[in-house]
């Protein structure tokens, strides 16, 4: 089974191929990303009309280069697989419209994934984890606590309730004058700051909730700043490390809370998950695999080119969803909002 997998939610172009491999695991032949970081960086984030543009510009030409690598063609697929959302409805739609047209011509199932719920299942791409899981779902838009039960079965155990983990990074880099994107500046930063030179907030620790909050965090971090400016380069790296040590106390109490209530909703879980773009951070994945030892599971985190958004976690869910006869049809819409999982229902 062989699934063609296409990514165009917001700045990065992707088309990737993945077929089922021995032992039910999944095998990318290809995983072609185009990132937009430079057409973005001068305005500090990204502009939606420009990553359309650009979606339109290079996607039809990465979908042959994947394929052109796959060593296959349309003919020789299974599926056709798009984020159909959530995301910018530009770039969405371009994805969309190109899958449709796709699985038209070459008659085959059309399957418009969640992009959320790709980022759920790549663990059982990369490591053939089985359900259900605990999962971090960190990114720049997203930060939820999610039971993975199966395929189609979340249940969200916490959200942010106002800003994302890597919504916060970047707006501390932009607070601080660093360059775009701002969460790796912040981690490199980090590694050079001292984290406990400011005693910053630890929002949420210790609610019975496995909810997030990070804009007070940040708006303590922009007070020191001004008191201390003119920042030297001392400061800013202290800053970084003080705030990124926070961030990472919050995420541990808060995945604490959330394996307290998996157990109600899920029984036991296999492994505790991290996916999406902040599960890129080398001090938040280091923390969650020591919490993982520490009550005798597993950690599993993408590799580092599969937490960022990409064609393959996108053919994967298409062709967990195919097996189990999932097909969408054409008249499937893009969606900018999409929740994937519901909050559990009261007893």
């Amino acid at each position: 089974m062989k699934i063609l997998g296409i990514e165009t939610t917001c700045d990065e172009t992707a088309a990737a191929v993945v077929a089922l491999g021995e032992g039910e695991r999944g095998h990318i032949l290809a995983n072609e990303v185009l990132s937009q970081i430079a057409e973005h960086a001068a305005y500090g984030g990204v502009v939606p009309e420009i990553a359309a543009r650009a979606h339109v510009e290079v996607l039809d030409r990465l979908i042959a280069r994947a394929l052109q690598r796959a060593g296959t063609d349309l003919a020789g697929l299974d599926g056709i697989a798009v984020a159909a959302g959530p995301g910018l409805i530009g770039g969405v739609l371009i994805g969309l419209v190109t899958a449709k047209t796709l699985a038209l011509v070459a008659r085959k199932p059309l399957l418009a994934v969640n992009h959320l719920e790709a980022h759920a299942l790549t663990p059982r791409l990369t490591d053939g984890l089985a359900f259900p899981y605990l999962l971090l779902l960190a990114s720049g838009g997203h930060t939820q606590l999610v039971a993975v039960k199966g395929v189609g079965e979340y249940v969200r155990l916490g959200t942010t309730i106002d800003d994302a983990i890597g919504e916060a990074f970047d707006k501390v880099a932009k607070l601080l004058g660093l360059g775009y994107p701002g969460g790796p500046e912040v981690e490199r930063l980090a590694e050079e700051g001292d984290p406990e030179r400011f005693a910053l907030p630890r929002p949420m620790i210790g609610r019975r909730e496995a909810d997030f909050s990070l804009s007070g965090l940040k708006t303590a971090l922009r007070l020191e700043a001004e008191r201390l400016a003119p920042l030297a380069s001392r400061d800013v790296a202290d800053l970084c490390a003080s705030f990124q040590a926070a961030v990472v106390d919050v995420v541990v109490d808060r995945v604490r809370v959330a394996l307290r209530a998996f157990g109600g909703v899920a029984g036991h879980p296999t492994a505790l998950v991290a996916a999406g773009g902040v599960a890129a951070n080398g001090a938040i994945r280091r923390a969650l695999a020591a919490q993982a030892g520490e009550v005798g599971l597993g950690f599993v985190a993408p590799p580092l080119p599969l937490c960022g958004d990409n064609g393959a976690m996108i053919a994967w869910a298409g062709l967990e969803r195919l097996r189990l006869g999932l097909i969408d049809d054409l008249t499937v819409p893009a969606r900018a909002r999409w929740p994937f999982a519901q909050a559990p229902q009261a007893s």
